[in-house]
């Protein structure tokens, strides 16, 4: 057989496996949406250039230091096995696990242009992620002094104790619950786990700074309870985070065993995909 006939017939194969791929979805990506909406936390847009076939995909990094740190946080909230002190023996674990090594997935999300992704990683994810844990974590640490405004004698850890410090932070988790509540909306595009575990973390910020408001005024009863069901939700959505982390891990792998993560692109479109339908329906 000539070098001629099988060249053809290579660039026919291919041509055919292209044809089969590149349909109005999938021109500038040629990744099936369900897939990509898996491998990925952001709708799928087109992006020019060879990244995500280059790199990667930074995603289940930064999922796994979320739930390093995510997970044993809502355990302790809850108080099992005697677990408190608002985390403080694992400080180290929020600002590395919880921290650095999202912060360093949103890096990677940044540079394959899944911005949706990229925002989600750099504020938080759930009690929760990149700039969120560092926060989490330095707060609890002496040498950051974040009570010293509001005790007489400079003492952080009386002032961490005061109505005063306690209604400032509870307005810090007012706004990551508003924050929280638009992302939620955006996630409507990507699928169903993601969407799941962010509607319960708006409850989650929400009940934290219902802890915050009543240990300001006092109903310290109260507070604990509020504290306990800020755990509780905290704990459930874990639960979809590692879904989509071992769907992720298990793709990486080509495991023959593929988790659905439920595709929500498909049923709530986009701007771009409802201009193509108008084009095709005209």
């Amino acid at each position: 057989m000539s070098d001629g006939n099988i060249s053809d017939k290579h660039e026919t194969s291919t041509a055919e496996m292209l044809h089969r791929y590149q349909t109005a979805e999938s021109v500038m990506l040629p990744i099936p949406r369900d897939i990509f909406e898996k491998l990925y936390l952001s709708p799928k847009t087109p992006n020019a250039g060879k990244l995500r076939s280059t790199f990667g995909n930074p995603t289940p990094i930064s999922l796994m230091g979320f739930l390093l740190a995510a997970t044993p946080t809502a355990m302790l909230t809850m108080g099992w096995r005697g677990a408190g002190g608002n985390g403080g023996a694992i400080i180290p674990v929020y600002i590395f696990f919880g921290a650095m090594v999202q912060i360093f997935g949103a890096i990677g999300e940044w540079i394959l242009g899944n911005t949706f992704s990229c925002a989600l990683f750099f504020t938080y994810e759930p009690r929760f992620t990149g700039t969120f844990w560092l926060v989490q974590g330095t707060s609890l640490m002496p040498f950051f002094a974040v009570g010293t405004m509001y005790s007489a004698d400079g003492n952080t850890l009386e002032g961490m104790e005061t109505a005063e410090y306690s209604a400032t932070v509870g307005f810090y988790y007012v706004t990551l619950a508003l924050l929280t509540f638009v992302y939620m909306i955006c996630s409507l595009r990507t699928n169903i786990c993601l969407f799941l575990a962010l509607f319960l973390l708006v409850i989650t910020f929400g009940l934290f700074a219902g802890t915050y408001f009543q240990t300001a005024l006092g109903n310290l009863v109260l507070a604990a309870k509020l504290q306990k069901a800020a755990g509780a939700f905290n704990f459930a959505l874990c639960i979809p985070i590692w879904h989509i982390f071992i769907a992720q891990i298990l793709d990486a792998v080509d495991f023959p065993i593929a988790l659905p993560v439920g595709d929500l692109s498909t049923v709530v479109l986009g701007k771009s995909q409802k201009a193509r339908k108008r084009e095709v329906e005209g």
